[in-house]
């Protein structure tokens, strides 16, 4: 397969293009590891996606407004811009996957970059495959138009989401979520009454068991009750019964 590769000046910053069926699926891939960006790349390139590379952080804002790619894969530590600065930059204005893909693996680096709104948080080293899964799963959980009988809005009072055009509103106002938040908050309010465990929630969102140690689904919800003004010590649109897990509540909106 014939590939693209431009080299920037300033440092290897790249673009590799391969063909694919699906254009929408690019990916800017922010790395200033030569060697990993190329491995992961090429990885990526034969699962059928348009892969650009980056290696600076302060460029990588620039390119995700210019580019638009589906998903933004994005190391933690680069020069010009620290990857959680970008990140939580990345978060004002744009909608896109984002996935830390870092050496820092400590629980607070982690929990920091999901907290900064980062749809998934992977750790170095790491073999291509495994990224390329999860980033499967959250490019899956942003194009998901949601199931034939399953509604594409659901409104209680002030509240609104719209599955279709991916909106959140309340008030009249726009609730700004990251992808993993929405998808979070739709399961929840389609469910309206019903309390979904961590497993159920884990399993509706990524096919997979909760296994117990993963906090991104409680540190989601507190996430989601900031946006929604729900009450952090007594919360009453997004309830969590001890025990079983949360409960979208149908009223007090």
């Amino acid at each position: 397969m014939l590939r693209s590769l431009n080299w920037r000046h300033s440092g290897f910053s790249a673009t590799l293009a391969a063909m694919s069926n699906n254009p929408t699926q690019h990916v800017l891939l922010v790395e200033d590891d030569p060697v990993m960006a190329i491995v992961l790349s090429r990885h990526l390139e034969k699962q059928g996606y348009t892969v650009s590379i980056e290696d600076n952080g302060a460029r990588a804002l620039a390119r995700v407004m210019a580019e638009s790619p589906a998903a933004v894969i994005l190391d933690g530590n680069l020069p010009g811009k620290d990857g959680f600065e970008v990140c939580r930059e990345l978060r004002t204005k744009y909608r896109g996957a984002v996935i830390m893909l870092t050496g820092r693996d400590e629980d607070i680096d982690r929990i920091f970059g999901l907290e900064l709104g980062a749809d998934d948080y992977l750790v170095k080293p790491i073999e291509p495959r495994v990224v390329a899964a999860h980033l499967k799963a959250c490019l899956r959980r942003t194009d998901s138009p949601g199931g034939d009988n399953e509604a594409d809005e659901v409104r209680y009072g002030s509240f609104s989401i719209s599955r279709a055009t991916r909106v959140v509103t309340l008030s009249g106002q726009e609730v700004p979520l990251t992808t993993a938040e929405f998808e979070l908050l739709w399961l929840l309010a389609s469910r309206a009454g019903t309390v979904l465990s961590r497993d159920d929630i884990m399993s509706g969102m990524r096919g997979i068991a909760h296994d117990g140690l993963d906090r991104s689904i409680d540190m989601r919800i507190s996430r989601i009750r900031k946006r929604l003004g729900d009450d952090a010590d007594s919360p009453s649109r997004i309830k969590t019964v001890r025990g079983k897990g949360y409960l979208f509540s149908r009223t007090d909106w």
